[in-house]
């Protein structure tokens, strides 16, 4: 993701129905296109987190990867798979 060159502030303005419009240089920046989603995150200091569902996707990317160290569970159920396919043969 690519980073906003030097400007890190911008102002913006809430208009009809709530809607908020980003600078065409943030969502450039951002790689946002129309449609796209994001995550708004009200954080209990009074701030706003905007985040793009990318972004949540790779930061969760990983994440329970440690719960089963050198088990690939599709080698594991591909292996579960086969074992009843081959006892429904056998009956």
């Amino acid at each position: 993701m690519a980073e906003v060159a030097e400007k890190t502030h911008y102002v913006v303005q809430v208009g009809s129905k709530g809607r908020v419009v980003l600078p065409a240089e943030v969502r450039e920046a951002l790689g946002l296109r129309e449609g796209d989603r994001l995550l708004l995150r009200w954080r209990e200091e009074g701030t706003l987190e905007l985040v793009s569902f990318r972004e949540v996707a790779h930061r969760a990317r990983g994440l329970l990867k440690g719960l089963a160290p050198g088990v690939s569970l599709v080698d594991e159920l591909i292996r579960d798979r086969r074992e009843e396919a081959r006892k429904e043969d056998l009956e």
